[in-house]
């Protein structure tokens, strides 16, 4: 960390920073833990042009997380433009490895989380997933907004990338007739909105934080399926959640169609190699 950096960071802070140590585990940010006096502080730094958007919509998904009292979030300290960039500050947590019962505590918060609801699909403010935008405009109807704001954008941009053809992405109506077949019902539920294992905390007294969040108002199975996408989070963990929210039929259907955004946004973000999985999917349910 540079030292002009460390310094309008300590401004911020309000106190001497006196230990810097890098953080690993983040693909879109680089990450510190700060040692003032006092406090141990968790620090991301980015340097693109939306680094500050970013930020202020993370921030934002957190404290909607939050003021449900359901499952913590970090409590954030600030947001700034700095050289080169921006910054968010939050409260550090120091985390364990989950035992059952972490995952049991977990899985039953998250479930409760799915239960806020809302009268529309989406969020009305844009956010991001990892760096890429992710647009949030208010539906009616969940097909419409899954379809249109999440799968579209995304065919759109790999299309650009050239990482997929024309002739490999489904229309519009196609999509839409097909996620409809198996789709029930629909209450909006707060999402997460990227829950794989790299975004959720155990703390030291077994405790679950939910950190980067991309949130609206979506199915629930969105999150989970998200969850499965890279090995899952345990039978506790699922145990707990189903016995609040049980599974409805067709849901390994669905599984499979709402893993499709999140492997069109790493094709987009991470190249080629998620070209196989995209297709397979795109070739089995349309």
């Amino acid at each position: 960390m540079k030292a002009g950096v460390k310094d309008a960071i300590g401004s911020l802070l309000g106190a001497r920073i006196k230990n810097v140590k890098p953080f690993s585990g983040g693909d879109i940010s680089k990450a510190y833990l700060l040692h003032t006096a006092s406090d141990r502080v968790f620090c991301k730094l980015n340097s693109s042009p939306a680094s500050k958007e970013m930020f202020e919509a993370e921030v934002e998904g957190l404290e909607a997380i939050a003021n449900t009292k359901t499952i913590k979030t970090p409590r954030i300290y600030a947001v700034n433009e700095i050289e080169e960039g921006a910054c968010l500050l939050m409260e550090y947590v120091p985390s364990k490895r989950p035992e059952p019962k972490d995952l049991e505590m977990f899985g039953a918060q998250l479930a409760n989380l799915h239960n806020t609801s809302s009268d529309y699909f989406g969020w009305g403010n844009p956010n991001f997933i990892g760096s890429l935008p992710q647009s949030n405009q208010k539906h009616d109807k969940w097909v419409s907004f899954y379809c249109k704001e999440r799968l579209v954008p995304q065919f759109q941009a790999a299309i650009n990338q050239n990482l997929l053809t024309k002739a490999d992405v489904p229309g519009i109506d196609k999509l839409q007739n097909v996620i409809s077949s198996c789709c029930p019902e629909i209450r909006p539920s707060l999402l997460h909105g990227d829950l794989w294992g790299g975004n959720y905390i155990i703390n030291e007294a077994g405790v679950p934080y939910l950190i980067d969040p991309a949130v609206y108002f979506g199915h629930s199975e969105i999150d989970m399926a998200m969850s499965k996408l890279f090995g899952g989070f345990g039978v506790p963990f699922y145990g707990a959640y189903y016995d609040i929210n049980p599974s409805m039929p067709g849901k390994a259907r669905r599984t499979a169609i709402y893993q499709l955004y999140y492997l069109l946004v790493h094709l987009n973000l991470f190249g080629r190699s998620y070209y196989r999985s995209v297709k397979e999917i795109l070739n089995t349910h349309f």
